[in-house]
């Protein structure tokens, strides 16, 4: 199990008192809604410690030809990030601690659908730790080590023009988040990440080797680190060019997601997105095949691996606001026949920022998702459908910069991969806040 302490010990860590100095801090007072705190917050920050909390909650209604129902779900989120450099002198060196609480009343599951509908919801409700990593940087951050309680949807696979939208499949794949049990949102497993990038920033190779099973299945609502010769490994590798980061040194390396300083803000406020990956995973141990059996008529065990591409670029900018300007995305994936109900998948879209010129810091997303169903899952189906669809539109209203309200549209053809399921509308709203 989880060792209480170590939990413990890096709340300490990052209590531990040291001379502040004169960096500049995120604007907290402007950022969040608890504000600074009588400048106590920027004071931490200063001292290498930042701590942060945000919610948000879907309340999505899905409609089909039997049923009208609305559903929700929530996401609420506690960050403590320390940096051990101005804390300790140790060198380059962040550790992060990421509580999570989810809840929810089934949307996903009334939907029907194999790729889900709200990529905030999960099938039990829980308390969890979900980030709790220390990363280590060497020669001036170019390559970095990261071991301990790590989400690879932090990092891998990630488009930022997608990233809008609320439907699950924009995030982890839709192929590999139905797999064994991936360490994604919101079960994340023990392992190790190594990261390297090319002396201007512009090119990047990572990889993990996490537990084959996060926490205990059995209990599925604890957190727990429990290695089994059972579980075996899950690797993955991705290598990446990201053309518009050349020399844009002050970004840091770690995904810790808190808020970030003036000139990260700016940068990301009024540069444009780019970058183009390849991907690959893969289980050491093996899983049941979705039909296949041996000669005593248990399931055939088969390797699960897979794999992407991806692409996202800014086009072209809108009118004279340098914050307002149009994206486009596309990720292809494939994976294991045998043994996944989705062998590939497609996500393509647009992401507008400042779809209003009297709203710059809007964001207008549009995408498709469209999930291959695998020859061997469709025979369960007199009447199976080839693909399961979705189409999503969604507007994010940045109210303030702390709380956004996000109304949303979904289309779903073919749920669950069953060509006679009626199609499933789903028309929503998300509200966020950061505290």
């Amino acid at each position: 199990m989880l060792n209480t302490a170590v939990l413990c010990g890096l709340i300490l860590l990052g209590m531990a008192p040291l001379a502040a100095r004169a960096d500049e801090a995120p604007d907290f007072a402007g950022q969040t809604l608890t504000g600074d705190w009588g400048g106590a917050r920027t004071q931490a920050w200063q001292n290498g410690v930042q701590w942060e909390a945000g919610y948000k909650l879907d309340v999505l209604n899905g409609r089909n030809g039997q049923s009208n129902n609305t559903r929700n779900a929530s996401h609420f989120d506690l960050k403590l990030r320390t940096d051990l450099e101005k804390l300790y002198g140790w060198k380059d060196t962040v550790a992060y601690l990421n509580v999570i609480d989810d809840r929810g009343n089934g949307s996903n599951a009334h939907a029907g659908t194999l790729m889900g509908i709200s990529n905030i919801e999960v099938p039990v409700a829980t308390t969890r730790v979900f980030n709790a990593w220390v990363q280590k940087g060497f020669f001036d951050d170019q390559f970095s080590l990261l071991v301990g309680i790590y989400p690879i949807d932090s990092e891998f696979f990630t488009m930022d023009s997608a990233s809008t939208l609320i439907h699950p499949a924009y995030g982890t794949p839709a192929d590999l988040a139905l797999t064994n049990a991936p360490s994604v949102f919101n079960n994340a497993a023990f392992g190790l990440r190594a990261k390297w990038h090319s002396s201007d920033r512009s090119f990047y190779g990572m990889a993990a080797l996490m537990d084959g099973v996060p926490n205990d299945p059995d209990h599925p609502k604890r957190t727990a680190v429990r290695f089994s010769r059972n579980n075996g490994a899950f690797t993955i590798a991705e290598f990446g060019w990201t053309p518009l980061e050349a020399g844009h040194f002050f970004e840091p390396t770690d995904p810790a997601d808190v808020l970030h300083t003036p000139d990260v803000v700016a940068h990301e406020k009024y540069s444009g997105v780019g970058k183009y990956a390849l991907g690959f995973w893969g289980y050491s141990a093996r899983q049941p095949d979705l039909v296949d059996v041996n000669a005593s008529g248990s399931p055939v065990q088969r390797h699960s691996s897979g794999g992407y591409a991806l692409a996202e670029r800014t086009l072209w900018g809108l009118g004279n606001d340098s914050r307002r300007d149009v994206s486009t995305f596309a990720r292809y994936t494939f994976a294991d026949p045998n043994t996944i109900a989705i062998d590939q998948s497609w996500n393509i879209g647009l992401r507008v920022r400042g779809p209003l010129a009297s709203r710059p810091n809007d964001t207008l997303a549009i995408g498709w998702t469209q999930g291959k169903i695998a020859g061997k899952y469709r025979r369960q189906f007199s009447d199976p459908a080839s693909a399961e669809e979705a189409i999503e539109l969604s507007w994010r209203i940045a109210l303030t910069p702390w709380l956004a309200v996000q109304p949303d549209a979904q289309r779903i053809r073919n749920p669950g991969g069953n060509a006679a399921a009626s199609a499933v509308t789903v028309v929503g709203a998300r509200l966020e806040l950061v505290f």
